[in-house]
């Protein structure tokens, strides 16, 4: 089979159906998007990794895409992610992989990665340093408290998403009308160009997420998102709705209770840290964010941080961002 063919597959675990594109022979590389991602999140990446000799797998997680929208918050613990990803490696008849994560999906890899460490051959990790995600502890143990109750306190002040996407049906009504308006002004506000820091600044308790985001000045395309890549998109949100993308966040109390009993527990596999220097994440959070991360991890072989990038720097910088998953890909038996 040529590695240029790319495939969209299947497989069936209990009651949960996961849809992904694979592409390629060789050692099995699974990528993990987060929100709001579809498996074209990673359409740069696939054949990229899959000329290099790697079987490249981009998958739809769980309540996105055409993998299944369990309706309780609870399906969404880590844990239950997780067994999707061991499920993933069952059907490849593979012990373990190489695993890549952005956003949420960065999340996941945290967890897997010291809940199932076997199953983890090595890991990429995108945007979301180590213990300074909704699951996290921020590197304080168990001094804070759990995320809802700090995601309430700022909301006191100021919109925040992560709050607002609490209470079920709030964001659904304003946003699963109009999926292409609100992904459009998400990815711009989250882009290197974007602004998300001032609407945020801007923002007044109460609003809806859709009216603190501006407007995107540019119509499509942009470089690194087309045309039809936001139509694949419209049309996925406009058939699922996002109330399972938005259980992510509501199940994020639960996650962070499972996180608890890795406090302290060192990282032991070979990971690259790859993030865009305008990501939000990293511009608010500071250096300090990347301290958590350079302790724990026992085997970190770069920390990359790309200039004219934001949140979706895979996207955003995409030749960038394929030469250093390549180099550590390729350098993983040194």
């Amino acid at each position: 089979m040529p590695v240029s063919e790319l495939r969209l597959e299947s497989l069936t675990h209990g009651d949960i159906r996961l849809r992904f594109a694979v592409q390629g022979s060789g050692p099995l590389v699974i990528m993990c998007h987060g929100f709001p991602g579809l498996w074209q999140s990673w359409s740069q990446q696939l054949a990229p990794i899959a000329d290099a000799g790697f079987t490249a797998l981009a998958l739809d997680m769980r309540g996105y895409g055409g993998s299944s929208q369990p309706f309780d918050v609870a399906d969404y613990r880590l844990d239950n992610i997780c067994e999707d990803l061991i499920a993933l490696l069952e059907h490849f008849g593979q012990g373990s992989a190489i695993f890549i994560g952005t956003d949420f999906g960065a999340a996941v890899l945290w967890h897997l990665c010291r809940a199932h460490p076997k199953r983890v051959r090595a890991m990429i990790v995108l945007s979301v340093p180590f213990d300074f995600d909704y699951y996290g502890y921020m590197g304080q143990g168990k001094q804070l408290p759990p995320p809802t109750q700090r995601f309430e306190a700022i909301a006191q002040h100021r919109f925040l998403h992560a709050h607002y996407f609490q209470t079920p049906g709030i964001a659904e009504a304003s946003i699963d009308p109009q999926p292409r308006e609100f992904l459009t002004r998400l990815f711009w506000a989250l882009s290197a160009n974007g602004s998300l820091v001032e609407c945020m600044n801007r923002s007044q308790p109460g609003m809806d997420y859709i009216d603190v985001l501006e407007p995107a000045p540019q119509r499509f395309p942009w470089y690194w998102f087309s045309k039809t890549l936001m139509d694949d998109f419209e049309e996925s949100f406009q058939r699922t709705g996002f109330r399972g993308a938005l259980n992510w966040y509501r199940a994020c109390d639960l996650s962070w209770e499972l996180n608890g009993k890795y406090i302290g527990q060192p990282i032991h596999q070979p990971c690259l840290f790859i993030a865009g220097k305008q990501d939000p994440v990293i511009t608010m959070s500071g250096e300090a964010a990347l301290d958590p991360m350079k302790k724990t991890l026992k085997d970190l072989r770069g920390l990359e941080l790309i200039d004219q990038a934001g949140h979706f720097v895979q996207m955003e910088q995409a030749d960038k961002v394929n030469g250093y998953i390549l180099q550590f890909l390729n350098r993983l038996n040194d």
